[in-house]
């Protein structure tokens, strides 16, 4: 599936949370088209493949249900625990974002080399050292690494969290970081999106991506 995919699926869940409580029990797929300006079919065929609730003419899908389907899809619905690496700007920001619990992430420790963040609590979250990256992370269930170093630190963080057996990288790093088969890698390259979204600005006047 490309990441389009599941950026609108994060687009359809989002919409229907934010629905007011006392709203219909039922929601169809022009409904979700028309407030998100995605085509009708392509709702149609993005909701086949997450649920088996088929929505019913003049009927649609149940709102919850639907809710539910897209949460369990998207791994929303059970925690993923996660280390992060980098406790710059970019890093606290990440610490302290309450909402990553919403999508089913729990970061539950942070790693830097600064002694002056060693032994820290940022948002709850201790900050220890990046040395202890193995001892810290060998005995726990610890599936996803979020990298938020600088570029000529990022390869080497990388290759120490797939060795405690990190199985995906969200890697903010300005580098493609490059690791062995059956590992997940999402390089997130803000330079390259500024410079696409300064680009369509210009292009299209600024159209939503939803």
């Amino acid at each position: 599936m490309s990441s389009s995919f599941y950026s609108r699926l994060l687009c359809y869940l989002r919409f229907m949370q934010n629905l007011p409580d006392k709203g219909p029990g039922n929601i169809s797929s022009t409904v979700i088209a028309d407030a998100l300006g995605i085509h009708n079919v392509q709702v149609r065929k993005d909701l086949a493949v997450v649920s088996n609730n088929t929505g019913k003419p003049k009927i649609g899908y149940i709102t919850k249900d639907l809710i539910a389907d897209l949460e369990r899809f998207l791994g929303h619905d059970n925690y993923t625990d996660a280390v992060l690496v980098g406790v710059g700007n970019l890093g606290k920001a990440f610490l302290c974002y309450d909402n990553f619990k919403n999508y089913g992430l729990r970061i539950v420790a942070a790693f830097d080399s600064n002694p002056s963040l060693i032994g820290t609590e940022i948002c709850g979250v201790k900050v220890l050292d990046s040395s202890q990256i193995a001892n810290a992370c060998n005995n726990q269930a610890i599936n996803v690494g979020i990298i938020t170093v600088p570029a000529c630190c990022a390869q080497d963080i990388c290759d120490r969290l797939v060795t405690v057996g990190v199985r995906a990288i969200w890697n903010f790093a300005p580098i493609n970081l490059k690791t062995q088969a059956g590992i997940v890698i999402k390089n997130e390259d803000m330079a390259a999106s500024l410079a696409m979204l300064t680009r369509q600005l210009k292009k299209e006047g600024g159209k939503n991506d939803c």
